[in-house]
């Protein structure tokens, strides 16, 4: 079962946990945000509504959700379990219509990870509609399993014309000569931290560009990072064979910078 904890909501209704049925694994059935909590507060919940709009609006249905009315959602699930920090889930299914908020599992980098940086490999193959948050189950399953074979934290999806797209669960950048670099946004998941970091750069003068970078480049860059709900700016160590610069100045800059961000919208959330 996916849900833990007490409780989840079912269309707005609290319900026991014992009356949780976990949701279909038919491809492109299911919409879905997962969304970070730290103390008590849903970060960025607005951006990630934005994005299950979209995701609504690619699957052609309508979205008929208010965000106040999702955030009180978000609310009423964290404070009948007590959610401290966590992740939390919102499903919908776009044949019973049925929408389900619940706590999940999470695991997020230790800070050592974020020191030493962490291993990638490069994986050929693509999401069918990289901008839609839809579950695609036997293609997270390809890529995990190839994931865990190299012991590796992520997986760098490399699309037919072999260029580097996105994470399996991420969205990935790279830095040289002190300019950020991102693939194209219709080529991609449009990750809400990945708007944030993009945002960011901009207001601190770092360059940064949408570009069509090839894997085989991967060596002309200086460093690289992952980012996401859960490991927010993570650093990359290797890609395969190819050490990468931990320590980048850039990328260094954006995660003290981006951890401000979330200490002042806690601070503002909880007020």
């Amino acid at each position: 079962m996916e849900a833990i904890l007490q409780y989840y909501l079912e269309d707005g209704h609290l319900e026991p946990i014992s009356n949780y049925t976990n949701d279909t694994k038919e491809k492109g059935r299911i919409i879905y945000e997962v969304i970070r909590v730290i103390n008590k507060a849903p970060l960025f919940y607005e951006d990630h509504i934005k994005r299950l709009e979209s995701s609504f609006r690619l699957m052609e249905k309508p979205f008929s959700y208010k965000y106040d009315k999702i955030k009180e959602y978000l609310t009423k699930l964290i404070d009948a379990n007590d959610v401290i920090n966590g992740n939390i889930k919102l499903t919908f299914d776009v044949k019973t219509d049925t929408m389900k908020v619940f706590s999940i599992k999470h695991s997020y980098p230790s800070e050592e990870l974020y020191k030493t940086g962490v291993k990638t490999i490069l994986y050929h193959g693509e999401r069918n509609n990289p901008n839609a948050k839809v579950v695609d189950s036997s293609f997270r399953e390809k890529v995990t399993k190839e994931i865990n074979s190299a012991e590796a934290f992520e997986a760098i999806l490399v699309n037919n014309e072999g260029y580097i797209t996105e994470g399996s669960k991420s969205n990935i950048f790279m830095v040289k000569e002190g300019v950020l670099y991102t693939s194209p946004l219709e080529e991609v998941l449009p990750g809400v931290t990945r708007g944030r970091i993009i945002a960011l750069a901009k207001s601190l003068g770092i360059g940064f560009e949408e570009k069509n970078i090839r894997y085989n480049d991967v060596k002309d860059f200086e460093a690289m990072f992952i980012s996401g709900t859960s490991p927010k700016i993570l650093p990359i160590r290797i890609v395969d064979d190819i050490n990468l610069n931990v320590e980048n100045e850039t990328i260094q800059k954006l995660i003290r910078e981006f951890d401000k961000g979330i200490e002042e919208y806690i601070k503002k959330f909880n007020k």
